[in-house]
């Protein structure tokens, strides 16, 4: 009896041990013998940006099936998905002509993803000043024959970044609509950030079906709070727009997916993974290569230290968040048409920032046991494990009854670089990027063992 008493007592410290011991293995190999940094620097300086339907980023899909081959995954494959082709064309123009300071003069511009151009000949209008697309609905048919400029800005007062951003985006993703049906003749979107500089964002906008489809730019911070001083003191104020982008017909791309089977229950998934295309400027370093990168890491990290998996891991390389989340959609149906059984899925996509913890969407027992392996993480700094949601290329498994996370890093700085110039391999430190890879490998080997 007394034994039986002993070991009960004790197995939960043991098992405790045993992971801790691991976790720091984990660790003490990402910040020590990882290729993580180099794996991003090809990726980001050999391959480049990497627009969906773009020779880049058919490089990079080939480039990331031979690092998971390299790296001795049990099978590697690619998952066909046809994705959108949106090409940008020659640069953008954007010019103030009739300021009574300045005269005519150039705002930093770039045209968003997915915006019809406007060819060779320009759009030349008045232009008028709104915060939301509440507004552009009151104002109606006064916009008619206008550019329309949001200026909405992200609320600088919101700590997480992300629900900033989440707040003033929606000008950008329906502003060309909302704006295109009452007539208006182009608009102009302020950048999402809170930093003041003259480098504009780019992103998506989404033309809603049976609406005008008008052209989009977005234009820097700093020109946003120029544009708006000179229309507080002149009527009548005039911008040419000429962009000359165009959306081709899609293209056939692939999903990336590697494997380490299961030895207990290998029909059971746990998929991890971040998106492989970026936008067409700058290196795609944070959005998301290094959430790609990490996500291999897992992956190559329990072949080097030899951790049988009990479920089968899945590391995915997605095709296509950037203007249309084709790849997390393409790999959500076919996981339903063929029945799999997915236990969790894992992304990162927040950048390659000092990681923080997991934010998590599912059942409250679940999201219980999560938060309950914090000790674990405890020692490196990661702490937050009480949020809620998930990535966007997983998204499309909650249909399906997945529990879903998302790393989530330091998001302060994120929107320095959002879909910008500036999103280059020198913006990653490489001891972030391997804290991230080491997290995010943890995470994926408590849910192997544990279950949820």
């Amino acid at each position: 009896m007394k034994k039986i008493l002993f070991t009960l007592i004790l197995t939960p410290t043991l098992l405790f041990a045993q992971r801790e011991e691991m976790i720091k293995k984990i660790y003490d190999h990402q910040l020590t013998k990882s290729p993580v940094y180099e794996n991003l620097r090809y990726l980001c300086k050999e391959i480049g940006p990497r627009l969906s339907g773009s020779p880049q980023a058919a490089a990079a899909v080939e480039y990331t099936r031979q690092l998971m081959m390299d790296y001795g995954f049990d099978t590697v494959y690619l998952q066909p998905v046809m994705v959108p082709h949106w090409v940008r064309g020659k640069k953008e123009v954007t010019r103030v002509t009739n300021s009574d300071i300045y005269g005519s003069f150039e705002l930093n511009s770039i045209a968003l993803g997915n915006s019809i151009g406007t060819g060779p000949e320009g759009v030349h209008a008045e232009i008028i000043e709104v915060k939301s697309i509440e507004e552009v609905n009151e104002l109606g048919k006064k916009v008619k024959d206008k550019i329309v400029f949001f200026n909405g800005e992200m609320d600088p007062t919101k700590i997480n970044t992300f629900a900033a951003y989440g707040g003033a985006v929606l000008q950008r993703a329906y502003g060309a609509s909302e704006a295109g049906k009452f007539g208006a003749k182009a608009v102009i979107i302020r950048s999402m950030t809170n930093r003041r500089d003259d480098i504009p964002h780019t992103g998506s906008l989404v033309y809603k079906p049976m609406m005008p489809k008008i052209p989009a730019v977005a234009i820097s911070t700093n020109d946003a709070d120029r544009l708006s001083r000179i229309l507080q003191d002149q009527d009548g104020l005039k911008v040419f727009v000429q962009t000359q982008c165009e959306m081709k017909e899609d293209v056939l791309s692939y999903n990336v997916i590697g494997e380490i089977r299961g030895s207990e229950s290998p029909e059971e998934y746990i998929v991890v993974g971040g998106h492989l295309d970026s936008w067409d400027v700058g290196e795609g370093a944070h959005d998301d290569g290094g959430g790609t990168m990490m996500s291999i890491e897992v992956g190559r990290t329990f072949k080097e230290l030899g951790i049988q998996p009990k479920h089968t891991i899945r590391v995915v390389m997605f095709m296509n968040e950037e203007n249309g989340l084709r790849g997390g959609k393409e790999y959500a149906r076919v996981a339903q048409e063929k029945g799999e059984k997915h236990i969790a899925g894992l992304e990162s996509d927040s950048g390659s920032f000092g990681p923080r913890g997991f934010s998590s969407l599912g059942s409250d027992e679940k999201r219980a046991k999560v938060q309950s392996w914090a000790p674990y993480f405890r020692p490196y700094m990661v702490w937050d494990f009480e949020s809620i949601g998930s990535g966007a290329d997983i998204s499309p498994l909650a249909e399906q009854d997945v529990f879903l996370m998302e790393m989530e890093p330091n998001p302060q700085k994120y929107f320095n670089y959002h879909h910008t110039e500036a999103d280059v391999f020198e913006s990653v430190d490489k001891r972030e990027l391997e804290m991230s890879a080491a997290t995010l490998t943890s995470m994926v080997y408590l849910i192997d063992q544990e279950g949820l």
